[in-house]
């Protein structure tokens, strides 16, 4: 298993929500890593993370999500706060070996490895 990702959950809407994804192997070693949300054709960018370089945005989620990584763990966090019923979702983390930039939010198929998926459920 090359990304391993944490159980989602459940909250009211305006709570927070920090799913986590491990990374193993080959995985862990790739400087570009993702969060993607959405099943088939629905998939889409959340957040991508560049190693000492920064981070991008969903525009539907700036403002609200975090995204980070801890080297020594190997782990990528995404901190979602002010959530919103539209945010329900199940939650991918993905990485890739690929040159990092923005425009991979919009290809998921670019992605080398994904996490199993952590559901993450906004209620009113």
């Amino acid at each position: 298993v090359q990304l391993f990702q944490s159980e989602g959950g459940s909250v009211q809407v305006g709570g927070p929500l920090n799913p986590s994804c491990i990374a193993s192997g080959a995985a862990s070693s790739y400087n570009c890593m993702t969060w993607f949300r959405g099943e088939g054709k629905e998939r889409g960018g959340v957040a991508l993370i560049v190693m000492d370089v920064g981070a991008t945005y969903a525009e539907a989620v700036k403002g609200r999500f975090t995204v980070s990584k801890d080297v020594v763990k190997s782990t990528l966090y995404l901190q979602m706060y002010s959530l919103k019923s539209e945010d329900s979702a199940m939650y991918y983390c993905a990485a890739t070996s690929k040159t990092c930039d923005y425009w991979l939010l919009e290809l998921p198929n670019a992605m080398d490895f994904w996490g199993q998926g952590s559901l993450v459920t906004i209620s009113s």
